[in-house]
């Protein structure tokens, strides 16, 4: 139950804003394009992502100006499922804000982020930290505490504008900007990944629940 009395998952919730990723895939992670049929380019993936929330909500709960940081390990195609996950939600986030992402971040909240509640088989913990999300120029860059330090940028194109695979049915959004790392360092819940120069990418988003 919900403090208004509202069951969980029948909540009305929306998110825009930014999302940044990294994984250990070389060159360009897979998913994008296949959906998850087929398995990361080292047959496993681990990885991190950084969310950006320029306006949101959870009901009467405002989640705009908040970041979120995620924590991703898949054993093998994404579509199978298995993962284990952590969230990092922004500590200027009071609790009915905590709460809200926690529900949203876990896929308990439906909608877009559902998936998670399939997928994710072992959920690490969600815990408040300081999530910096900063853009300069195209770069942008995540900072949680001491847990994820990472930089991506676009990968560019003919004339120099970014590579943008467009139309697509990746869960994330249709248009996934091509990026790399330039730096990807991890230290947290016992993993020491270190994914500089790897696979990334940067989607504009737009997701919403509990229906789609």
């Amino acid at each position: 139950m919900e403090m208004d009395g509202t069951q969980l998952g029948q909540v009305e919730w929306a998110i825009k804003g930014e999302l940044i990723l990294n994984c250990n895939c070389t060159v360009f992670c897979p998913c994008v394009v296949s959906l998850g049929d087929h398995p990361p380019t080292e047959g496993y993936c681990m990885g991190w992502a950084g969310i950006r929330i320029d306006s949101g909500n959870y009901g009467d709960v405002d989640l705009s100006g908040l970041n979120v940081g995620l924590l991703l390990e898949i054993p093998g195609r994404m579509g199978r499922g298995n993962w284990k996950a952590a969230a990092y939600i922004d500590d200027r986030s009071d609790d009915a804000a905590f709460e809200a992402l926690c529900h949203i971040f876990t896929g308990a909240a439906k909608g877009t982020t559902g998936l998670f509640k399939m997928l994710v088989s072992e959920f690490l913990g969600a815990e408040r930290a300081p999530v910096t999300f900063e853009t300069e120029g195209n770069k942008r860059r995540l900072i949680v505490g001491k847990a994820i330090k990472g930089e991506v940028e676009p990968v560019p194109g003919k004339g120099g504008a970014d590579q943008v695979i467009t139309n697509t049915n990746y869960w994330m959004g249709p248009d996934i900007t091509v990026a790399k790392a330039n730096v990807a360092k991890v230290r947290a819940f016992g993993r020491v990944w270190d994914f500089d120069g790897k696979s990334a990418e940067i989607c504009q988003i737009d997701w919403k629940g509990p229906g789609r």
